[in-house]
């Protein structure tokens, strides 16, 4: 559930969740997170590990977490008996008091640098899915991986969305796991960085939600007025081409920066308050894409926090809703409350509340035509920044606790 400051009353927002990075030296205890995505009424969040405090923290609070297995521990998941501890070990102590409803296996590792993950993937996950079905706990929990757009050979139009052809085999292989199980398709997609490579050629109101002319894909006919539809509707239209028509696609993350550098052209605090703005909206619709308008599109925002300790350029750092003391970093137009009280040991929370005011942008008239909508800039460096940190404690705590 969300306030939305806009529509003056508490509505019910089954299909958006949160991001909840961690890659902070201040960031505010568990118990203070939990607390402020009640206050705003996140029900749903993902993490990026299988953090035991966190797990913890959030039993009996009713919100739904995934949790994510780094990369490198797809090797060890490709032994059946290995999947059945980790599961044992990092997810069967925890449930049913924390609901625990998704677990990522692996991020964006079809288009991740070593090569040598992908083809242990689908056997990891499978061995993953097996595991929960001993425990009888399959029918709570769905399992998958979240994908990059650079999944895609083509996403322009929608209706010529394909797979890379060097991925046509294990992709194949991945959604008849995914058909079977009934398991959806997750996919990161940010029309921030497409506009950020060519902002000349893209309106800022297509990718911002803003009325715009949008674009009518020749070949369905279908009009999209923003570009994270066409976007999600490129996946659908690539798994059509193989075969496979009833998966649900879920946006696992998408965002916009509050804050860039020079060359990061874009990212500022008004850019995402609006788009987070316009991004719940029509998440209070329950909408659904141009092909698949009766389906409601769930989606995970990035991110809950600004996160200090993250290398790269300075918007890597800068997604977040809310400053590590609980101040709003921008407004997207939830409204809540949080008590000001310590919140880690380097910082102290702030009371926070937000404001019904809005923002806008404009930008020029361009055309959206002929830009593809996989940007050359890709989430790997952030995805393997989580990994990286992510992964020495999760191997740690496995070995530790096997």
């Amino acid at each position: 559930m969300l306030f939305l400051a806009g529509f003056n009353f508490i509505t019910q927002v089954q299909s958006f969740g949160i991001n909840y990075g961690q890659i902070g030296n201040n960031l505010p205890q568990p118990e203070k997170v939990l607390e402020l995505l009640q206050s705003i009424r996140i029900t749903k969040a993902r993490i990026y590990d299988t953090n035991p405090q966190i797990l913890t923290a959030f039993a009996h609070s009713g919100v739904e977490l995934s949790v994510t297995i780094a990369n490198d521990m797809l090797d060890v998941l490709m032994d059946p008996q290995q999947a059945l501890q980790w599961v044992n070990t990092h997810i069967k102590p925890y449930v049913p008091a924390t609901k625990i409803t998704g677990i990522a296996v692996g991020n964006e590792v079809f288009t991740g640098d070593d090569t040598s993950l992908v083809t242990k993937l689908v056997p990891a996950i499978i061995n993953v899915h097996g595991a929960l079905v001993q425990l009888g706990l399959d029918q709570y929990i769905q399992v998958s991986t979240p994908s990059s757009l650079a999944v895609l050979a083509s996403s322009y139009p929608p209706s010529a969305g394909c797979f890379q052809p060097e991925l046509t085999a294990i992709m194949t292989q991945f959604l008849h796991f995914l058909s079977t199980t009934k398991s959806p398709f997750w996919i990161n997609a940010y029309p921030y960085f497409a506009y950020k490579d060519a902002p000349n050629g893209i309106s800022l109101d297509y990718v911002l939600f803003n009325p715009n002319a949008g674009m009518i894909d020749p070949y369905t006919k279908l009009r999209y007025d923003n570009m994270l539809y066409a976007q999600v509707d490129s996946v659908l239209f690539a798994m059509l081409r193989l075969g496979f028509n009833a998966i649900e696609v879920r946006v696992s993350e998408t965002g916009w920066p509050s804050k860039g550098d020079q060359n990061e052209v874009g990212a500022n605090a008004q850019n995402a308050a609006t788009y987070g703005r316009n991004l719940l909206r029509r998440q209070y619709g329950n909408e659904g894409t141009p092909l698949r308008p009766k389906m409601r599109l769930e989606v995970y925002l990035f991110a809950l926090f600004n996160e200090d300790m993250k290398p790269g350029p300075t918007s890597e750092r800068n997604y977040g809703l809310y400053q590590p003391d609980l101040s709003m970093a921008y407004n997207v137009g939830l409204s809540g409350s949080v008590s000001t009280t310590s919140t880690s040991s380097t910082s102290s929370s702030t009371s926070t509340s937000t404001s019904t005011s809005t923002s806008t942008s404009t930008s020029a008239p361009t055309s959206t035509a002929s830009i593809s909508l996989t940007s050359s800039a890709s989430r790997h460096h952030k995805v393997y920044i989580y990994t990286a940190i992510a992964q020495i404690q999760t191997k740690l705590d496995y070995f530790l606790r096997g």
